[in-house]
């Protein structure tokens, strides 16, 4: 197996040949088409994915069915959140479900205990990420608490859109990212109309107005 995906991920690339040798024959590359279901809660981490190509949603859901987004796992990341379970042997308390195709290295527990023991590099790896993704959960917390909400939305949908300016996203859905109501994505969103910043369709919003939005997450801070 070709060894060249190593290269992929900041800190693996210094890893020594042998452990890279171990890494890639414990190892396998997995794909998945979107909207699998990669883990879900109650489940045990069995296996620490390295994401190669494609995006990774991770949220939870309250006992009263409410939705909130974590994080996203993009190419050259790991799920923090399978690190802990896998660290602290425990299951999973969120799901994670791919946004598109996804393809990824997946790491087995034994191939993952092994080289976290052995190989101060891996290990400088694994806690790198996790200690980074747990600044921004702590940015998010912070977002939910403090920043207004017409400011969160605005500076996601600038996160969200593609080359052309459009967000492919319901106002459920946004309302899952930001961890609100669908109707105060509505009403937000109006306001962002009026103001002659977005466009809006079934199932997709237009940014007519990038430089009227991103003055609006400037001006709080964001």
């Amino acid at each position: 197996m070709e060894t060249t995906w190593i290269d992929k991920f900041k800190g693996l690339s210094r890893l020594p040949a042998e452990i890279r040798d171990e890494l890639v024959s414990g190892s396998e590359i997995v794909g998945v088409p979107p909207g699998t279901q990669i883990f879900a809660p109650g489940q045990t981490a069995d296996n620490l994915w390295l994401l190669l190509d494609g995006t990774v949603k991770v949220q939870q859901k309250s006992d009263t069915g409410r939705e909130v987004f974590l994080y996203r796992v993009h190419a050259g990341e790991s799920c923090v959140l399978t690190t802990a379970c896998m660290l602290a042997f425990e299951d999973y308390a969120a799901e994670g479900t791919s946004e598109t195709d996804v393809e990824a290295v997946a790491i087995p527990r034994k191939t993952f205990d092994d080289l976290v023991a052995k190989s101060p590099v891996f290990r400088e790896f694994v806690f790198t990420a996790y200690s980074r993704r747990i600044t921004d959960l702590f940015t998010l917390i912070d977002d939910i608490v403090f920043q207004r909400m017409d400011v969160r939305l605005a500076s996601r949908l600038l996160k969200l859109a593609d080359e052309q300016g459009v967000v492919h996203a319901t106002h459920a859905v946004l309302g899952t990212e930001l961890g609100t109501a669908r109707e105060v994505i509505s009403r937000t969103l109006s306001e962002f109309h009026r103001r002659g910043w977005i466009e809006q369709s079934r199932g997709e919003v237009y940014l007519t107005d990038r430089d009227g939005l991103e003055r609006l997450v400037k001006s709080a801070g964001a």
